[in-house]
C-alpha cells in the first residue's frame, strides 16, 4: 500500500479547509442573525444595534434581529456572544465600556476581548464634552483647572459608568487638576448634579448634554474630538488649548466569537461598511450625536488593542480601584 506524501497531504486538508469556509461564506447567511446588546432598549447602544439591523437584513436577505441581553453592565451579553457558535449568526453590538473598560477594572471577567472575539467593524464614534454649571465662574478649562489645583475640597466631578470614570480620569491626570470623583447610576443623574451644583465638572457624551446646553443650564469648554463639532461649533478642542493627551473618541462595533470563518467575517464587515456609507443612516447616527464610522476588522482589533494599553496606563496613573 502506497502512502500519500505527509506534505501532500498537508496540502490537501488545507486546500479543502480553504475551499470549505468559501462555501460557508457563499452559503451565509441562510438563516435569521441576531445582534446581541448588554444595554436596554430605546437606550444608545439599543439604537445603533437597530439602525444596523435594518439595513443590514436588507442587504443580506435573512431577518437580523436585535436581542437585549440586560445586565451586569453589558456583561451578560458580551460573555455569551463570546460562548457561541462561531459562524457568524451572532453577533455583539460591542462598546468601548465592555470591550476595554470592564476588562481593564475586573481582570477576573470571564471573556477577553483579544481572544475571545472576532473584530467585524466600528459602527459609531463619539467625542465627549467637558462640561460645568452655566452660572459657574468658569468660561475656560484654564481657569477650571487652576481653581481644582487650588480647591481640591471643592472639586467634585463624577460621572456614570466606568466610561465616564476613566475619561474624568484622564482630564485629571493630564492637567494635573485635583479633586474627589462621585460615581452616579446615570448621565440624567450626573447632568442634574452639575445643575445643581454637587459637581464642579463633568466629561460627558454630546447627545444628553445637548438640550442643557442649547437651555443655558450647561457651559461647554472643550471637547475630546480631533475636530471642532458642527453642532458646537465655538467649543474648542482639548489638543487646541494645550492638552492633546486628551484627545479621544469613544466608539462602538460589531463582534462575532472568536475562530468565526474569516469569510464570514469579510461579508459581514463589506456589508455592514457599505450601509454605514449611506446617506440616511448617517443621517440617523448624526441625530444621536454619533458618527458612523465603518472600518476593517483589523482596524477595529488594532483599536481594541491600543485603547486596553492606553487606558489601562490611565487606570494605574489615577490608581482606580479595580474589581476582583
Amino acid at each position: 500500500m502506497r502512502f500519500l506524501n505527509p506534505q501532500i497531504f498537508i496540502f490537501l486538508t488545507f486546500a479543502m479547509s480553504c475551499l470549505g469556509a468559501t462555501a460557508q461564506a457563499q452559503e451565509f447567511p441562510s438563516k435569521p442573525l441576531k445582534i446581541y446588546v448588554g444595554q436596554g432598549a430605546g437606550g444608545g447602544m439599543d439604537n445603533l444595534a437597530r439602525i444596523v439591523a435594518q439595513r443590514l437584513s436588507g442587504q443580506l436577505g435573512q431577518p437580523v434581529i436585535v436581542e437585549n441581553k440586560v445586565g451586569a453592565g453589558g456583561i451578560i451579553a458580551t460573555d455569551f456572544v463570546a460562548k457561541s457558535a462561531a459562524d457568524g449568526y451572532s453577533l455583539l453590538m460591542g462598546p468601548i465600556g465592555n470591550m476595554v473598560f470592564t476588562p481593564i477594572l475586573t481582570p477576573s471577567l470571564k471573556y477577553s476581548p483579544t481572544k475571545d472575539f472576532a473584530p467585524v467593524s466600528l459602527v459609531a464614534t463619539f467625542p465627549l464634552v467637558l462640561v460645568v454649571n452655566a452660572k459657574s465662574k468658569f468660561s475656560t478649562v484654564k481657569e477650571l483647572v487652576e481653581f481644582m489645583k487650588a480647591n481640591p475640597e471643592k472639586s467634585n466631578y463624577g460621572g456614570s459608568g466606568p466610561a465616564f470614570q476613566f475619561a474624568n480620569e484622564m482630564f485629571k491626570v493630564k492637567t494635573g487638576a485635583k479633586g474627589e470623583f462621585i460615581q452616579y447610576k446615570s448621565m440624567s443623574e450626573t447632568i442634574t448634579a452639575l445643575i445643581t451644583g454637587d459637581l464642579v465638572m463633568s466629561m460627558v457624551d454630546t447627545g444628553p448634554a445637548s438640550t442643557h446646553l442649547a437651555s443655558g443650564n450647561l457651559r461647554a469648554l472643550a471637547v475630546t474630538s480631533p475636530q471642532r463639532l458642527a453642532s458646537l461649533p465655538n467649543v474648542p478642542t482639548m489638543a487646541e488649548l494645550g492638552f492633546p493627551e486628551i484627545e479621544f473618541r469613544y466608539w462602538s462595533g460589531i463582534f462575532a466569537p472568536a475562530g468565526t470563518p474569516q469569510p464570514v467575517v469579510k461579508k459581514l464587515e463589506t456589508e455592514i461598511n457599505k450601509l454605514l456609507q449611506q446617506p440616511e443612516v448617517m443621517a440617523q447616527m448624526a441625530s444621536q450625536q454619533v458618527m458612523a464610522t465603518g472600518s476593517s476588522a483589523e482596524e477595529l482589533g488594532k483599536l481594541v488593542a491600543t485603547d486596553l494599553q492606553r487606558w489601562g496606563s490611565v487606570a494605574d496613573t489615577a490608581k482606580i480601584k479595580k474589581n476582583n
